[in-house]
């Protein structure tokens, strides 16, 4: 053979392999809707681990090698799950009673609460904790601290280590009391990403969106490995680190393109921006690619998607669209498409005002539950919908060439978040805390924790959620 035809199809399969790859969808009728099918996928099951969380609403493994599951319950308190699935009785940390004038969580409104928690990746060796959540003391505001865990005491963080070892990051004051966002994790770069909301009300009447200027409807990412006097550092690769330098001003000489680098008043905390609720997202553990899951208005439910090699700036386009669609939903659905397209979506019971009835699978809040490698699965974003109990998955077609939003049936579980064990597996917890039902964090139906696995790896004996197929 020759050195010219080898040359060739060494091209060519460099070129094929190019085209496979991932890819962000240009124009609507690319973005994946219900009624996809993954390559591979497995029948799902939904195994319970434990039970009896006053609305859990985060979860998280430690990877510390214990097997530790660490539950985040509304009310303001973390539970341990043991890796034989016994939950220990007294809370890992409990932030409503360390105040002499009682909790220090907010909790008046179902989307209030202690949302999330992450563990540094040197957890093991500095038990650092970090916790968000709405303060109570602060009027709603959103706090990130963080706190240690003494070594003597692993399992429990004592009110006096608690106060002892606090530690202030941020504090984002919140004027509504819905679309906080919630989750906190941290990412391959070893930085601190934090999902916001656009601060609430409908329709985000404060614009925060399309603000620069607000922490609000945004990733943040930050640099927390700090000393004990500094907050925290902006990453110098952050996409708006330097836009609002101190520089001395020229009127010539400089191209329009680079004065768009100029954004004063900007936050440099900003990863991405144009999210109307990112309550969960994930990084896949495979490729550090990054899933957001981003709550919808009245119409459409959204995943967005971000290869590893993003340098940040993504603008997801909320309030002009939802998903792929105007905002205010429209019957011709005729307006520009602004920023970055997800890669899938879902409808609520209606696509638009006064619309038909929508027929299939539908929601009302996509809640992410983390990124399935195992049993068929590769690079697949489970989600549930907190509304609907539907569980999708969302993954790129290789073959096909375009992405997949595949509905693996509808339970009645109310999804509120997820994340990998640290066997890989995908975890869920689940309350049972509507809008209109919600009793309080304390007086609502106790919710669970489930492991996802195929149907056919369920342990005998083991409790399942029923799945309905539709």
């Amino acid at each position: 053979m020759s050195k010219r035809i080898v040359v060739a199809l060494l091209a060519s399969a460099l070129c094929s392999w190019a085209i496979a790859q991932p890819s962000i969808p240009t124009k609507p009728t690319e973005v994946a809707r219900p009624g996809g099918k993954i390559p591979g996928a497995p029948k799902l099951a939904l195994v319970k681990i434990a039970d009896g969380f006053n609305d859990p609403v985060g979860v998280t493994a430690g990877n510390d090698g214990s097997g530790r599951i660490f539950v985040t319950e509304r009310v303001g308190k973390v539970r341990i799950v043991n890796k034989d699935g016994s939950v220990q009785k007294e809370p890992f940390l409990d932030l409503t009673n360390f105040n002499p004038l009682g909790t220090d969580v907010a909790t008046g409104f179902v989307e209030q609460g202690l949302w999330s928690i992450a563990f540094h990746p040197k957890f093991k060796e500095n038990g650092y904790v970090f916790v968000h959540y709405s303060s109570l003391p602060f009027n709603g505001a959103s706090l990130v601290m963080r706190f240690t865990v003494d070594k003597a005491s692993p399992n429990i963080i004592s009110k006096d280590q608690l106060t002892k070892s606090a530690k202030g990051i941020m504090n984002i004051p919140q004027p509504y009391y819905n679309h906080y966002g919630g989750m906190i994790t941290f990412g391959a770069d070893g930085l601190l990403y934090i999902g916001k909301g656009d601060g609430g009300w409908e329709g985000d009447p404060l614009n925060a969106g399309q603000n620069l200027n607000s922490l609000l409807s945004k990733i943040l990412r930050i640099d927390v490995d700090t000393a004990d006097d500094v907050a925290y550092r902006i990453p110098k690769t952050n996409p708006l680190a330097k836009a609002d330098k101190t520089q001395l001003m020229s009127l010539f000489g400089i191209t329009e393109e680079g004065f768009t680098a100029n954004q004063i008043g900007s936050r440099p905390e900003t990863w991405s921006y144009g999210l109307r609720n990112p309550y969960s997202f994930h990084f896949n553990q495979r490729n550090n690619d990054l899933f957001i899951a981003d709550v919808g208005q009245n119409h459409w439910e959204e995943i967005n998607w971000q290869p590893a090699s993003s340098k940040g700036g993504e603008n997801y386009g909320w309030k002009h669209n939802q998903g792929s669609h105007c905002h205010p939903a429209t019957a011709d659905n005729n307006c520009p498409i602004v920023g970055t397209l997800p890669v899938a979506e879902y409808p609520h019971g209606t696509p638009y005002e006064g619309g038909p009835k929508t027929v299939g699978p539908q929601g009302c809040s996509v809640q992410g539950l983390g990124v399935a490698n195992y049993g068929g699965l590769k690079d697949t974003y489970l989600s549930g919908d907190w509304c609907s109990g539907h569980l999708f998955g969302t993954a790129w077609d290789e073959g096909a060439k375009k992405w997949n939003l595949q509905d693996f049936g509808q339970t009645k579980l109310q999804f509120t978040s997820g994340n990998l064990d640290a066997d890989g597996n995908v975890l869920a917890v689940n309350c049972y805390c509507f809008y209109t039902d919600d009793k309080g964090p304390i007086a609502n139906p106790k919710g669970a924790l489930w492991r996802i696995l195929p149907a056919e790896k369920v342990p005998k004996g083991a409790e399942v959620a029923p799945i309905r197929q539709i």
